[in-house]
């Protein structure tokens, strides 16, 4: 059977929608077809369609509820990128999901364990009618990265995982285009840049380590007047694979540093944001207790690639060849909630002094 190459609609027109999204739908035109644009405003919903043009000449902008509605009535669209602030998303992935469509969303999944909870009660009682359930993905690049990926199998050489230390100094300020991002500074969204840049920090911790995270004692700080607090964390955790480790991850430094160091029975494997021959990835390196060292390096493709592996996926459940069930595990909502719920341990041991906190399972 001839897969059929879906229709998707591209909700969120912003920074990063443009910067990255677009330019993978221009690169995925052989997979699926970019039908609309959508914004909550004409003129960023118009803005965004225009810069489509050259290669989905009828792509359409639509806004406001109306457009949104439009989309959801539309059968030619089989799934929606959703790219939306934090404390809206969640509401329209939702609604997507029960319009039928199937929906990859940007991370973070949610802003709280406790909204994700209401919302996976939600897309359950979606199974519970007698319709299978649409995709439900979540955008974490990380899990995409195949540096990453690949020193998750360099660990697993490495025989039993003793420690780990991650360390994510990522220099947040007036150069980068999210330092003015408004929804990142909402007093109401607890966690702030912790949230929105701890969850990628986790998710490579998970991965690598092929572990999860089960307690931790954090203390977080607010240190640079110019970031919403909080804008630094240091934490020590124990993972279910026994091993413990700590993070230090600061958005007020004024060095840039992204590196995983994990300590094992028969060597160590590093994991640092490098730059070769001017593309920036992830160097990794292996050093063995017996043998020589080696190492992998591999440009950033995470976003491109969990992109695509979503439009695949809507091509095989359109077609008849899969279920939604069998979508990329590497994008579950599963995946991007317990990722949330690692960052949303930090703060509430911080909130209680640094005492140990387990994390919460939803």
């Amino acid at each position: 059977m001839a897969e059929q190459k879906p229709g998707l609609a591209l909700l969120g027109a912003g920074i990063f929608a443009c910067s990255q999204y677009v330019p993978t739908f221009r690169a995925i035109t052989d997979v699926a077809t970019l039908r609309v644009v959508w914004s909550r405003s004409q003129e960023v919903a118009m803005e965004g369609a225009l810069l489509c043009k050259d290669f989905s000449p009828d792509v359409q902008a639509k806004w406001g509820e109306e457009g949104l509605e439009e989309i959801f009535a539309d059968q030619s669209i089989h799934g929606v990128t959703v790219v939306l602030p934090a404390q809206v998303q969640l509401g329209i992935v939702i609604r997507s999901l029960k319009a039928g469509k199937h929906v990859l969303q940007e991370k973070p999944v949610g802003t709280s364990v406790a909204e994700l909870r209401g919302a996976l009660q939600q897309y359950y009682e979606i199974a519970t009618s007698g319709v299978q359930p649409p995709i439900w993905a979540v955008a974490e690049n990380y899990r995409f990265e195949p540096s990453l990926m690949e020193a998750a199998k360099w660990v697993k050489e490495a025989g039993s995982v003793y420690s780990v230390q991650v360390t994510a100094e990522a220099a947040m300020n007036s150069t980068n285009p999210y330092f003015s991002s408004a929804w990142r500074r909402d007093p109401g969204l607890k966690g702030a840049f912790v949230l929105d840049g701890g969850v990628h920090f986790v998710a490579g911790l998970r991965l690598i380590c092929g572990a999860e995270v089960t307690s931790t004692s954090a203390i977080a700080q607010h240190l640079e007047p110019n970031l919403p607090p909080p804008d630094n964390v240091s934490a020590l955790f124990q993972m279910d694979n026994g091993c413990t480790g700590t993070l230090v991850m600061s958005f007020s430094a004024v060095t840039k540093k992204i590196n995983w160091r994990v300590l094992c029975s028969k060597g160590t494997v590093d994991v640092e944001r490098s730059v070769q021959d001017g593309k920036h990835g992830y160097l990794v390196q292996y050093f063995p207790q017996e043998g020589k060292a080696k190492k992998f390096f591999a440009a950033f493709s995470g976003v491109q690639d969990e992109i695509k592996a979503f439009a695949l996926d809507v091509s095989k459940v359109v077609s008849g060849v899969k279920t939604a069930s069998e979508a990329d595990p590497r994008s579950s909502v599963s995946e991007a909630v317990f990722d949330v719920a690692v960052v949303e341990a930090f703060l509430r041991s911080s909130d209680a002094k640094g005492s140990l906190v387990s994390v919460e399972l939803v």
